[in-house]
């Protein structure tokens, strides 16, 4: 597969519809992670990663917490209601200033807050791992992608909606050899979600083409 280049690329969960029941990672809206793929959602403005992988080390990024991003869906409302220029280290905006830019936001941040919108996957937990700043997801049903090959765990944090008032807390209470850990493990599973022009070994679409054909061997053995 060969993808195009120079323009705007959305390589999404949409994109293989075929190959699942369900679009939507949600389970709580029927998807099976038995025999449903979850996929990444990843937007590529000029159709190529160049310029958007890696960024400074955890003792550059001043910044515990970030997110920007439109309001839409009740878990991000509530994100904004609680945060939204609350706290400094919790840096949460529904538009980001002018002078501001996003992508250096997410190479400032130590974390990158991940909520769910009107759908459960989002953009932003790969813009977060392209960018080595750990993902917090934020959702009650969300599958993440590859889950059965790769512990979400290690890399990032999950947390539940009720809990939006105490993810300073929860963040704060990482330690540092932790936070290390996770930024560590962050750049192991990097090239995972990389989409390149030609195909890669373990990049996003042998990733994809591998979650096809353990949900195939599932449906198969029952």
């Amino acid at each position: 597969m060969r993808l195009p280049n120079k323009k705007q690329l959305q390589y999404s969960q949409s994109t293989f519809c075929s190959f699942a029941e369900g679009c939507n990672a949600n389970t709580s809206e029927g998807f099976n992670p038995s025999k449903d793929a979850s996929l990444p959602e990843i937007n590529l403005l000029t159709g190529e990663v160049t310029g958007l992988i890696g960024g400074p080390s955890p003792s550059h990024r001043s910044v515990l917490a970030f997110f920007a991003g439109r309001l839409h869906g009740h878990i991000r409302r509530l994100l904004l209601e609680q945060w939204k220029n609350k706290d400094e280290e919790v840096q949460v905006y529904d538009q980001l200033p002018k002078n501001v830019s996003y992508n250096k936001m997410l190479r400032n941040s130590k974390y990158c807050l991940c909520p769910s919108g009107y759908e459960v996957a989002s953009p932003r937990v790969v813009e977060a791992i392209y960018a080595e700043c750990v993902p917090v997801l934020i959702s009650d049903s969300y599958v993440a992608p590859f889950s059965d090959v790769l512990n979400w765990k290690s890399f990032s944090v999950q947390i539940e909606v009720k809990d939006i008032p105490n993810i300073k807390k929860i963040l704060m209470g990482i330690s540092q050899r932790q936070y290390l850990r996770m930024q560590r493990r962050i750049k192991q599973v990097q090239r995972h979600f990389v989409v390149n022009p030609t195909p890669n070994r373990f990049d996003v679409f042998h990733m994809t083409l591998h979650s096809i054909w353990l949900r195939r061997l599932n449906i198969y053995l029952h």
